[in-house]
């Protein structure tokens, strides 16, 4: 639902239109949560309201952003920089956005301790200079396993970490609005931490798209997974899955792992392809870029999640769904009651069992019914508010901070 609230007041950007600033990686930068800005900026610059976004991007080797109307593109942060924490502020400075909103996971400005936690200060650094700020935060330190993640190498460490995390936390929290697209993280929030100011957002699903075919793709039947790879998502499982599949004289079957490594597990990928190179019907595509997301998607019969633990919603997830796809799912703690407060539904299968996922793929693949199924549950829980409705949301929360400091001045 679009959310509105007659209360709110255009005030004095009624004439001339918001100008909204959005701190984010974003494409072809291959940064975390990159496609999620790409289509958060894109919809905001579609919004009548809103007369400029100005996007504080990473600055990558990969080449310029694609020009979008009414978009202004500020390169200013580099991942694992020190110097984050003043060089985003002082663009902002320069700029003067009405509002930010950020896009942030706790690793966004770094895989390395001290660079991540200082950008991890930025929201709060804004929030003094009393620039209006909305944080979309996509995890919570609280439940990541750090170990498997690869943010620490040993127990002692791991327990290090969560605990900086929660200090992390609370200073995230200094941001005029943190919204989070789970509500147990919301409640969470709001009982370990007092928070006042966290809310629940919706996802949103991230293009408009005609209803797919949910039926299996012509062609061999794909096994496909996506992802940024090495940490907690790994491929080793899911090939010995896909080769005990063939053992078992499937037929007519592929196996595509897509995607890029992890900023904490450079080369994986590399060595994946080499140790992997005699598994027949195996592909290692690589990045993928937006325009190919699609195609990715529809040519698959189920999408797997190789994850030893999770770190919050699954985009890939989202966009399996916004495609009609079935999925594979491990059950990892509260990973399945997350999936299924989304709406969404899949086959599980036991971590770290080769054999258990085998048995949820053949589940899949060999029955058509669970395949379309899974595929039309997923589309509806994907589809059910578009990222269009979500800006418009954002966009009416960001008028009530400005209100409020204009009745404050007042």
């Amino acid at each position: 639902m679009v959310y509105d609230d007659s209360s709110v007041s255009a005030g004095a950007h009624e004439s001339r239109g918001l100008r909204i600033g959005v701190v984010s990686a974003f494409p072809p930068g291959r940064n975390s949560l990159n496609e999620f800005g790409f289509h958060l900026v894109k919809h905001l610059a579609r919004l009548d309201e809103v007369n400029e976004v100005l996007v504080y991007s990473d600055e990558t080797t990969a080449g310029d952003p694609d020009a979008i109307q009414k978009v202004t593109f500020r390169p200013c942060w580099r991942f694992n920089s020190l110097k984050n924490v003043l060089t985003v502020p002082r663009a902002i400075a320069l700029t003067a956005p009405d509002a930010v909103i950020l896009n942030l996971q706790f690793a966004s400005f770094g895989d390395k301790r001290i660079p991540g936690a200082l950008g991890l200060f930025i929201p709060a650094l804004l929030r003094f200079r009393r620039v209006p700020t909305l944080l979309i935060l996509h995890n919570l330190a609280d439940n990541v396993d750090m170990k498997d993640a690869g943010f620490a190498g040993s127990a002692v460490a791991a327990r290090a970490m969560t605990l900086a995390g929660r200090i992390l936390t609370r200073v995230l929290l200094r941001a005029d609005l943190v919204a989070l697209t789970i509500p147990r993280y919301v409640e969470f929030l709001q009982s370990s931490y007092g928070a006042r100011n966290a809310i629940l957002a919706p996802h949103g699903s991230f293009e408009e798209i005609a209803t797919p075919s949910f039926g299996s793709p012509s062609g061999p039947r794909t096994i496909m997974a996506f992802g940024k790879w090495g940490t907690y998502k790994t491929v080793d499982m899911l090939v010995d899955a896909y080769s005990e599949l063939l053992r078992r004289g499937e037929k007519n079957i592929r196996l595509v792992l897509a995607g890029t490594d992890s900023p904490n597990s450079s080369g994986y990928m590399a060595a994946a392809a080499d140790r992997y190179a005699d598994v027949p019907n195996l592909e290692f595509p690589g990045y993928i870029a937006e325009a190919d997301i699609a195609n990715l998607f529809l040519s698959a019969s189920v999408v797997a999640f190789p994850y030893t633990s999770t770190t919050g919603s699954s985009g890939v997830l989202h966009q399996a769904g916004e495609y009609g796809r079935a999925a594979v799912l491990p059950r990892i703690g509260d990973l399945v009651d997350i999936v299924e407060e989304e709406g969404f539904r899949g086959v599980y299968f036991e971590p770290g069992d080769p054999m258990s996922l085998a048995d949820a793929l053949a589940q899949v693949l060999d029955d058509p019914a669970t395949q379309e199924a899974l595929g039309r549950r997923n589309f509806a829980a994907a589809t059910g508010i578009p990222m269009s409705e979500v800006v418009q949301w954002h966009i009416a929360h960001i008028e009530r901070i400005l209100e409020k400091r204009r009745r404050s001045i007042r």
